[in-house]
């Protein structure tokens, strides 16, 4: 009985003490400014060791091998026609859909089933979220 009696203060001791140790407020050392990570002189930008001929002549960082280096910028006539159309600006579904169907171009007749069939998927979501 005396042995049940002495783990029990004990078990009750240690909860106190770990709920002291819980409930203790600790402050941080150091001002920080809201929303940064550090001290203000690692917010600085760095200067750059890298020539301007060589960050005229490479691509610097586009290396992804351990002991490869970074690939050369070759001359636009060496690299495909459709790469230099990537960032052209596509019609939106709006202007598609006051264009006439019959005359669009391929490309542009596919963009309009593809974000035509996006707009009835979203609205009929949104109408079977309401039911």
């Amino acid at each position: 009985m005396a042995m049940n009696h002495a783990r029990s203060i004990r078990y009750i001791l240690t909860a106190k003490e770990a709920g002291r140790v819980a409930h203790q407020r600790t402050f941080a050392t150091g001002k920080a400014k809201k929303g940064s990570k550090g001290g203000g002189a690692a917010d600085a930008p760095k200067a750059s060791t890298l020539s301007k001929e060589v960050k005229s002549s490479t691509v610097v960082g586009a290396n992804i091998l351990k002991e490869g280096t970074d690939p050369k910028i070759l001359p636009d006539s060496d690299y495909p026609d459709w790469l230099w159309h990537l960032l052209d600006k596509r019609p939106a579904l709006s202007e598609l859909r006051r264009k006439n169907i019959e005359t669009l171009a391929y490309d542009d007749l596919k963009r309009f089933v593809k974000l035509d069939n996006r707009a009835r998927i979203k609205e009929n979501n949104t109408v079977k979220a309401k039911n």
